[in-house]
């Protein structure tokens, strides 16, 4: 068994172009319903998505990686780096360089890609490492790069990386293909030219570690070079959320370069993510609909409750709001909340769903 870097056809990647034409039609599609939407949202609320893509795909490719952050922390990072003004709290280093490659993606996506590019992005996610031999700079150790499973006394070896040695022809390569295809007049449609690029990328697996990371990170800066402006695609999230499918479907171009299989998934996962910044947008026009309806009737723990609500995102408070969560926010009394919760629902703002103790309440969007 050759691995696919032994090939003699190796890196040329064949794929089925008719299983992947009606993927890149629906992808431009959606590009244009996106850009549509978001000419309906102000400034502060275009600001505000953009730190909420970056903080979520920033928490959701390392937690791909097995790594938890503080979303707070996160966050934080990410509003300094774009100079916004931000309280000095503590943040851990890794959150900290995470923050930082988030920023530099969409910042620098324009750019042609580099060594110095990538080697910058492996030093930000190794932010506070002492454990790596190399840092900011391809692999050298020379022991193989094996991808395993198992455990100490049960290990499979599900793949081999090219040895340290090759690495940096490997990625000269890499880096002249990717700027060759990465302008709008090359062949290959923009999701074929995004997955091959995480697919190459990962084949190579040059950094000792946080290749994953950077993978993703490349598949932003490619769906953003293609339009022309930050994809703002929630890739890493949907990543995470269809974890096994993920790794089984890179595995599979492990000895074959026939990425099919792979650029279909990868496909779907990017159509997912979009079809998810566009319930962004859709959420971001009913808050300002919302206001625009509400915001003289509402009172001053009605309105702290609303926006508390909406600062949660598409998904919301899980189950929906209850009168424990109204008075958490306000400091309320039990009596007043009750009161409070009443009105909303009488308004047509809120919708109640349960009864008594187990009464939950949503903000009715279809009264918009």
């Amino acid at each position: 068994m050759k691995w696919v870097w032994e090939q003699n056809k190796w890196p040329n990647f064949t794929f089925d172009s008719s299983k992947l034409v009606e993927w890149e039609l629906l992808y431009q599609k959606a590009a244009g319903r996106l850009i549509g939407n978001t000419a309906h949202i102000n400034i502060e609320d275009i600001l505000q998505m953009k730190i909420d893509v970056y903080t979520q795909e920033a928490i959701s490719t390392s937690n791909i990686e097995g790594e938890i952050l503080e979303r707070d922390s996160v966050q934080s990072s990410i509003r300094r780096h774009l100079g916004l003004k931000e309280s000095r709290r503590k943040v851990k280093a890794n959150e900290a360089g995470i923050a930082e490659l988030m920023v530099d993606i969409y910042s620098s996506y324009d750019k042609p890609l580099s060594h110095e590019t990538m080697h910058r992005w492996h030093e930000m996610i190794s932010n506070g490492r002492r454990d790596l031999e190399a840092i900011g700079r391809y692999r050298v150790h020379e022991d193989p790069m094996q991808i395993v499973s198992g455990n100490l006394t049960n290990t499979k070896i599900l793949y081999v990386a090219p040895p340290s040695k090759k690495v940096q022809k490997e990625m000269e390569q890499f880096v002249h293909w990717y700027n060759e295809h990465a302008a709008e007049k090359s062949k290959l449609p923009t999701l074929v030219f995004a997955g091959l690029t995480h697919l190459y990328f990962e084949v190579i697996h040059p950094y000792e570690d946080g290749n994953g990371r950077i993978g993703r990170a490349l598949v932003e800066k490619a769906l953003s070079q293609r339009a022309g402006e930050p994809s703002l695609n929630s890739f890493s999230k949907m990543i995470e959320m269809n974890k096994k499918k993920y790794y089984s479907s890179l595995q599979k171009c492990n000895t074959s370069l026939d990425a099919t299989e792979w650029l279909v998934f990868f496909s779907e996962m990017v159509l997912n993510a979009q079809n998810y910044t566009i319930e962004m947008v859709q959420f971001l026009i009913a808050k300002t609909k919302f206001f625009y309806k509400y915001k003289s009737t509402l009172n001053e723990r009605q309105e702290k409750v609303v926006l508390r609500i909406f600062e949660e995102g598409i998904e919301g408070f899980k189950g929906g709001l209850s009168a424990e969560n109204y008075i958490s926010i306000t400091s309320t009394s039990p009596a007043t909340a009750t009161r409070d919760l009443q009105e909303l629902v009488q308004w047509g703002a809120f919708i109640k769903r349960g009864a008594f103790k187990h009464s939950r309440y949503n903000i009715n969007l279809n009264s918009l």
